[in-house]
């Protein structure tokens, strides 16, 4: 995806939109016990951008926003409950999640946490314990 190329995407009933431009810094599938809980799956699709690369084009006032812990702030809109984004303050990166996005040409590269992994994925993807050690993880990866 090159600097110039830009996608949008929005909430479940349309009435926050946003737009990612460039190339993500990653992707993949996170297994972790709170992405599983929060998007009521047993895997979430993620797509790690630099803050300046995401942009709310309307309806900025509907976003909700939550923060567990201070790793993850979840985004998500206020009319209709859809799930949008999460900060990620402490990594400098904001996960846009690839469903959200839907147009976007989405190749994964890993799977983070699968440690935690209720689903396992025969993919031939590298599967690490954490997540990769550059990003503050243990750098493990784990057999399929």
């Amino acid at each position: 995806m090159s600097s110039k190329t830009s996608v949008k995407g929005s909430c479940f009933c349309g009435a926050v939109e946003l737009e990612v431009s460039g190339s993500p810094e990653a992707m993949g599938y996170c297994h972790c016990e709170s992405c599983r809980h929060w998007s009521a799956g047993p895997v979430n699709a993620f797509s790690l951008w630099k803050p300046d690369s995401v942009r709310v084009t309307r309806g900025a006032d509907k976003i909700g926003s939550y923060a567990k812990t201070d790793n993850s702030h979840r985004k998500w809109c206020k009319e209709c409950g859809g799930h949008l984004m999460t900060d990620h303050p402490h990594m400098g990166l904001v996960d846009v999640y690839a469903a959200v996005i839907p147009t976007f040409d989405y190749h994964p590269g890993l799977h983070v946490f699968y440690s935690e992994s209720v689903l396992p994925i025969h993919d031939g993807l590298p599967k690490m314990r954490d997540v990769p050690a550059e990003m503050g993880g243990s750098g493990e990866t784990m057999a399929e």
